[in-house]
């Protein structure tokens, strides 16, 4: 016999649906009511003991839920995860109507939402106008851009 103690370790392995599974707690404080804006904001605390952390769909399902509204008009970001994992700390803003989230959000955050798409001309169609612009001086170079659209 060896005088090598073996120690077994026990592993367990988490299914991705025993993952899903696993609940998360989700609390709201510093909540406001900003007529202005024609929105609710407030900081969302979420705990999520077992797992890295909480997609953001699955935060504007339980939001939309907890505020009796639809998931389209729930705006998620700035989510951080605290040292050690377990709680996540992020903002919410919870508009009135679809109308006034695309009016007053920043267009990133539609974008996210794909709920804007910025239209530009393709990267060669780009280098090659600024290429022209580079061969005049003055006002000019705005005619040439326009010219070639």
């Amino acid at each position: 016999c060896n005088a090598v103690s073996l120690f077994h370790v026990r592993l367990r392995f988490v299914s991705r649906e025993d993952r899903m599974a696993e609940t998360c707690t989700v609390r709201t404080r510093k909540f406001i009511t900003n007529r202005l804006l024609q929105r609710r904001q407030m900081v969302v605390d979420v705990l999520h003991p077992g797992r890295a952390n909480v997609p953001k769909n699955e935060l504007r399902e339980l939001l939309s839920k907890m505020y009796r509204t639809t998931k389209d008009v729930v705006v998620v970001f700035g989510f951080r995860t605290q040292f050690g994992g377990g709680k996540s700390t992020g903002f919410a803003l919870i508009y009135d109507t679809l109308d006034f989230l695309k009016k007053n959000e920043p267009k990133y955050r539609l974008a996210r939402l794909g709920l804007y798409e910025k239209k530009r001309p393709s990267r060669k169609q780009r280098k090659e106008r600024k290429n022209r612009k580079k061969k005049v001086r003055g006002t000019k170079k705005s005619k040439v851009a326009e010219k070639k659209k």
